[in-house]
């Protein structure tokens, strides 16, 4: 099956182009405040970014592949998130997708150095991660519906405190496997050792919260 474009993560473009917002926009404006700045990391081909910029944000829209960033309505710039440095500050900063709990360390500590370094004086970071909890819950089988797009989880395996599977989109007779490898986290010490301090939870299910730079002096 021809799968179209494909990022060098794994991502199908043509999936990220099916799959609708679900709730994102809102829990980032709530958290950022109203016509706040955002710097988006990692935006895929923009399903946040658009509901963001309708609900009155400037977003400046990151990400490393081309082929995403050609569907974005935004000022974009095409760069790996640890390697980004423009030499401006936002009002907040927007880490979605699970991407804090990437397998590799220095990715993690290189992407949070990066988000720390575009905060302005009262930026928030603001964060979408798999807490703990999820890595002891999740299983095969296990899936839903995003718009027209069924998802479904397989070959779950845990390793310590990493976590591999395969999820599988659906939709309109088509079909995509993306491999993904994610770990657990403390959430203090990554924090800590970002020069950050936890700013709340920005939903029920704690699955998003809230930081900031520290200050010192």
């Amino acid at each position: 099956m021809d799968i179209g474009q494909v990022t060098a993560d794994g991502c199908a473009v043509d999936v990220y182009l099916l799959l609708p917002p679900a709730g994102e926009p809102e829990i980032v404006h709530a958290a950022a405040g109203p016509g706040a700045s955002v710097l988006e990391l990692g935006c895929g081909a923009g399903r946040v970014t658009h509901p963001l910029r309708a609900l009155g944000h400037e977003v400046v829209a990151v990400d490393d592949s081309a082929a995403m960033l050609a569907h974005v309505r935004a000022e974009t710039v095409r760069a790996r998130i640890g390697d980004l440095r423009l030499g401006r500050e936002f009002d907040a900063v927007l880490l979605g997708s699970h991407l804090i709990n990437t397998a590799h360390d220095r990715d993690r500590q290189a992407m949070l150095a990066a988000a720390r370094a575009h905060l302005g004086p009262d930026g928030r970071l603001i964060v979408e991660w798999h807490p703990p909890a999820w890595f002891d819950s999740v299983a095969d089988g296990q899936g839903g519906r995003l718009g027209e797009v069924d998802l479904k989880l397989t070959g779950v395996v845990r390793e310590g405190d990493l976590l591999s599977a395969t999820v599988r989109y659906s939709a309109d007779g088509r079909h995509w496997d993306q491999e993904f490898t994610c770990r657990r986290i403390d959430l203090d010490a990554v924090l800590t050792s970002a020069d950050l301090i936890f700013d709340g939870w920005l939903s029920a299910d704690h699955t998003w919260f809230a930081a900031r730079a520290r200050r010192w002096g």
